[in-house]
């Protein structure tokens, strides 16, 4: 059976999980995680891809990306991420083979009514998992990134709807940490969990029939709703 076309729309954010082959641990210590994002930082730039968010679990990532114009340039930094990780951690263990599935899942996210939710649930991972009591804790998301503001260590895309929070850089970091700290509605987390187990869009009915004109795809939904930001 051929496996279903990945929607990949150039300039729009795009959640995306990539996981260890059998669930299998792909970062064992904290140099392995430095390098993936020193790697994730540097091919950002060549390859033109934005980054929204990220958290880089023991046995996963989370990534939420945004190609340019050429929407293909997605998948080859993609795959350049995986190569080199792979290549690192089977010199370090002296062994061959896979570290990475054969193949990461995604979904294209509307900008202006769920970018900001898909943030929140990226870097809330450590907390539902029960490895940190809050986000601030954990070093491997783009959280304690994106508390930095306009600070020169944030490599971080400066989206808009970052900026629309407050007036100023601390104003935002407020409101967004008192965002996040609401946590996630039952029924917003199952919205992003199953538009991207199912290769869906995050977004509402006229995105999802605007991108199905654009594209010429007929795409399956299940399921929308548009997250609250003060839910």
């Amino acid at each position: 059976m051929p496996r279903k076309a990945r929607v990949v729309l150039p300039n729009c954010p795009h959640h995306i999980v990539q996981r260890g082959h059998n669930r299998q641990a792909v970062f064992a210590d904290p140099s392995d995680f430095e390098r993936y994002l020193a790697d994730l930082r540097e091919l950002k730039d060549a390859f033109g891809i934005k980054v929204h968010a990220f958290c880089l679990m023991t046995n996963h990532v989370h990534l939420l990306l945004a190609p340019p114009e050429d929407s293909a340039a997605l998948a080859q930094l993609m795959k350049r991420l995986a190569g080199r990780m792979t290549r690192y951690r089977n010199r370090i263990e002296r062994r061959t083979g896979t570290l990475w599935e054969g193949r990461y899942k995604s979904s294209a996210v509307q900008t202006d009514a769920y970018l900001l939710a898909c943030c929140r649930y990226i870097e809330l991972n450590p907390v539902r998992a029960g490895m940190v009591a809050r986000p601030a804790e954990y070093f491997w998301s783009s959280y304690r990134l994106r508390m930095l503001g306009r600070h020169e260590d944030n490599w971080l895309e400066r989206a808009a709807f970052f900026d629309d929070l407050a007036h100023s850089d601390e104003e935002r970091s407020r409101a967004y940490r008192a965002f996040v700290d609401q946590g996630i509605p039952t029924d917003q987390l199952q919205l992003i969990r199953n538009a991207l187990q199912r290769g869906q869009l995050t977004g509402s009915g006229d995105f999802i029939r605007e991108v199905e004109q654009s594209s010429g795809l007929r795409i399956e939904t299940r399921g929308r709703g548009r997250p609250r930001r003060n839910s």
